[in-house]
């Protein structure tokens, strides 16, 4: 699979990359976080991250003032696995080199399935930043090689915590995993409680 630089011109469908902020603070944050050998981890809010006045800019210039938490998804993986999409755009900045497997919610079909076949591969580096739109499918990123990764991952509050209701089973509602969190897992995944709506290959890099 061609992994494609975060300047490639393909990549305007997805995002833009962020400009203007002084991530600095947020790197020095990011050395006390773990990065496993042998699992991905994400938590989705830390308040050693949001507390830096970096954290303030992001909601203030980027987000419109509206809340929102900042955390991280570190360690090693090499797999697609699922694809989910948000309501809202995404922030990812990159600690260490990283891919994103990404894809468009305009390529899910009615019935909410997604080949995986329209899978594009991007390599952020270390110190870049990007906003992801709420039409961008993603998910973890991919390890460069063997290396484990960093990354700072900023969202609207409350996005990807646990449901307070239950989801309905109908349409897309199936996928609604978290809040402000709608998932279509790969059946080889086993993602429980999942909607296994992505068809071809798991993507494996």
């Amino acid at each position: 699979m061609e992994i494609k630089a975060i300047t490639d011109p393909s990549f305007r469908r997805y995002g833009t990359l962020l400009e203007g902020y002084d991530f600095a603070p947020l790197f020095q944050e990011m050395k006390h976080t773990p990065a496993p050998a042998d699992q991905c981890i994400y938590q989705p809010s830390l308040g050693e991250l949001e507390n830096l006045s970096v954290a303030k800019q992001l909601q203030n210039r980027f987000f419109g003032e509206l809340p929102i938490q900042i955390g991280f998804c570190n360690g090693t993986n090499h797999l697609l696995n699922a694809l989910e999409y948000h309501r809202s755009s995404e922030l990812d900045i990159a600690v260490t080199d990283l891919i994103l497997l990404l894809g468009m919610q305009q390529d899910i079909k009615q019935d909410f399935t997604y080949d995986t076949k329209n899978v594009e591969a991007f390599l952020l580096p270390a110190g870049a930043g990007v906003q992801l739109y709420a039409t961008t499918l993603h998910y973890a990123p991919v390890s460069v090689k063997d290396n484990t990764f960093q990354c700072v991952i900023v969202l609207p509050r409350e996005t990807n915590l646990e449901l307070k209701e239950v989801r309905g089973n109908e349409g897309e509602d199936r996928l609604l995993a978290a809040r402000n969190k709608w998932l279509i897992a790969h059946p080889d995944a086993g993602i429980e409680g999942a909607f296994c709506g992505l068809t071809g290959v798991n993507i494996s890099l």
